[in-house]
């Protein structure tokens, strides 16, 4: 049996077309080697993309969305047209085949040629095509994505001649804005005013005539190339996703011309066959996912038609690689210890998204790009919100008032627990109470003891809100009501004075007002206060002190449950950056007396001492103890110990 050519002439042409789809998506897979392969090889979409780039399928942008036009044939009534089926140029002895006539009405399904029979499948309806109105001279084929998409290749097949001139361009920004990629007429100098193969000024596209001639009269292809197959570029890099990336895709066809067939025969020239007609118009490409997805889903704003398809290429990313986002543009919440970075399609390195070390505390992190060039580049996640009572960097701490369980794994929620202090008799921060955050001990007030600081300390008693009162007694008292227990002198208050050791006499005491009198004054058997001496420079630095100050003591005062010392700067020698202690009156705090039940160092009202110390990081107090230098002031301590806070101690 003997096929028909046209018949042959068709299945010529859909080999062709097959073939050259199959040829393109290999040069495609190519540019970005293992992702685009992989879709063949790999039936496991873990297994494509684990630990390597990857990317959806390539196919047909334009199957299944709707394309739009300026016209179509019938659009109002019935109407005529004609065509040539030449599908080559006829030899010199060869005569053109007469033209076949038919109508069109758009409102009869038998008899339309509606824009979306250009992007049908072309292999299950390849006589289906979009004609133009009759008597158009120029058109607009547009193409409307949802979102952005990776663009390849355009494939034009035309029922009518190809135009004598047309523009092919792209928008990035939902057709805010056009950028033209390709120029293509009979005569580019004539019509775009360029030579052939020459770009056009600004816009940087070329023009060819490769596509423009006027045979084959149907079947003719336009083809437009994004990328050049001997061009090595990243698909997943800036530049490619540049040149790629689309979001509408339009055809302008400027200039049609005649089938040369048609002044071949008499009378064909009132034929109706000015018009366009369109086949297929298939878009090549695949949904944008920077080389973290297989496969994609239906993005929003994505309108289903009625047709259900398999082959249907989709813009929202199913991402891997622990990113996010419809084309998996982010890390995920918890993944952002380093910065995000596209897949490298040309060696196919995944660039996977770090997650954050945030010991199970966080759902979040975010990046630091300071934090990240600290560490040579290594760490950048600081975790966000840290829960379960735990703060830091890494939610690697108990937030104050809370301690660390060390039977609890530190990633259990329950491993830091909160601090069960006394709130009368522990030290209080911020309206908590203060732990060790490794132990759970509780900070103490003066006079106070007891895992919880519940309860006063041998020799102290009434816990009130300042801790406990030292026991008026040479022995112990009752806790709770201070009375002293059988056998301890009771009220020495008058008795004191002369009784201070080898540092005390009675012209010191007698600077005293009743209500300023120490303990030590009521314990002088308890007070031998050691003589402080200079010793080594080297000694002096290595205690570190915080401050270094002339003062003169104006008066000493019994709090009840501490002592505090006022005195009057005279002399700032040296003090923390941190600290700002100026000249005139403060208060200095005698560690000692809450302690031992006697104030050493000895602080007498009226004299002027040399004083270096510490400060309590938690109250900012100056505290004076036995750690702490003090000595009677003269000018010459006071040169002595300048030299050694600038030449040793290197304070300046």
């Amino acid at each position: 049996m003997r096929i028909p050519a046209a018949t042959q002439r068709r299945r010529s042409f859909r080999m062709r077309l097959w073939s050259f789809l199959v040829i393109e998506l290999l040069v495609c897979a190519s540019s970005s080697l293992t992702p685009v392969a992989s879709v063949f090889i790999e039936p496991a979409a873990e297994r494509r993309c684990s630990g390597r780039a990857c990317n959806p399928r390539m196919g047909n942008l334009a199957l299944g969305r709707v394309l739009s036009t300026r016209s179509v044939c019938g659009f109002n009534s019935s109407e005529p047209f004609c065509f040539y089926k030449q599908t080559f140029a006829p030899r010199s002895r060869e005569s053109c085949p007469a033209a076949k006539c038919g109508r069109c009405h758009a409102g009869v399904p038998s008899r339309a040629h509606p824009p979306s029979a250009m992007s049908d499948s072309s292999f299950r309806h390849p006589d289906t095509w979009w004609q133009s109105a009759e008597g158009a001279t120029e058109e607009t084929l547009q193409l409307d994505l949802e979102t952005e998409f990776l663009f390849t290749h355009l494939i034009l097949v035309f029922r009518s001649p190809r135009p004598a001139a047309m523009v092919l361009e792209r928008s990035q920004d939902r057709g805010r804005t056009w950028k033209t990629l390709g120029y293509f007429a009979r005569n580019c100098k004539e019509v775009f005013g360029v030579a052939e193969g020459s770009p056009v000024e600004e816009v940087g596209a070329t023009c060819t005539s490769k596509y423009s001639g006027a045979f084959p009269c149907t079947r003719g292809e336009v083809i437009y190339r994004a990328l050049s197959p001997w061009h090595s570029m990243d698909p997943y890099g800036p530049a490619a996703q540049d040149q790629l990336m689309i979001t509408n895709l339009r055809v302008r066809l400027l200039q049609n011309q005649p089938c040369p067939c048609q002044a071949k025969h008499p009378g064909a020239a009132v034929l109706p066959v000015n018009h366009y007609a369109v086949y297929d118009f298939i878009v090549k490409g695949s949904c944008l996912c920077n080389g973290h997805a297989d496969h994609c889903e239906p993005a929003s704003g994505y309108q289903p038609t009625q047709q259900k398809l398999n082959n249907m290429v989709h813009g929202k990313c199913v991402c891997r690689h622990n990113t996010a986002g419809d084309h998996c543009e982010r890390c995920t919440p918890l993944h952002n210890d380093r910065p995000w970075q596209a897949a490298n399609g040309i060696i196919g390195t995944a660039h996977e998204c770090q997650k954050c070390k945030c010991n199970g505390h966080a759902r979040s992190c975010h990046f630091s790009r300071g934090l990240w060039l600290a560490t040579g580049r290594r760490s950048g996640g600081v975790c966000d919100d840290c829960r379960h009572n735990t703060e830091g960097r890494y939610c690697q701490n108990c937030k104050k008032g809370f301690y660390r369980d060390s039977s609890r794994p530190k990633t259990a929620p329950d491993s830091c627990k909160s601090c069960s202090c006394h709130p009368v008799g522990s030290v209080l921060s911020d309206g908590g109470s203060l732990c060790n955050p490794s132990s759970g001990a509780c900070t103490c007030k003066p006079g106070v003891g007891g895992p919880r600081c519940d309860s006063c300390t041998m020799g102290y008693w009434g816990l009130q809100e300042y801790g406990c009162r030292p026991c008026d007694c040479t022995g112990g008292c009752d806790p709770y009501t201070g009375d002293c227990v059988s056998g301890s002198d009771v009220e020495v208050f008058y008795t004191a004075t002369g009784h201070m050791g080898h540092s005390s006499n009675n012209s010191e005491t007698a600077l005293f007002k009743v209500e300023e009198l120490f303990s030590a004054l009521h314990h002088s058997e308890k007070c031998e206060c050691a003589e402080v001496t200079l010793g080594s420079p080297k000694l002096f630095c290595l205690a570190e002190f915080d401050y270094v100050v002339m003062v003169k003591v104006m008066a000493a005062h019994d709090k009840g449950s501490h002592a505090e010392v006022e005195v009057k700067v005279k002399k700032v020698l040296y003090q923390d950056p941190h600290m700002k202690i100026q000249r005139g009156n403060i208060s200095m705090y005698p560690e000692s007396w809450t302690a031992q039940g006697c104030t050493c160092p000895i602080l007498n009202p009226g004299s002027e001492y040399v004083v270096a110390g510490h400060e309590d990081w938690k109250t900012g107090r100056l505290m004076v103890n036995t750690k702490s230098f003090v000595k009677p002031w003269k000018p010459s301590l006071g040169r002595t110990l300048l030299h050694i806070l600038r030449k040793h101690c290197n304070r300046w």
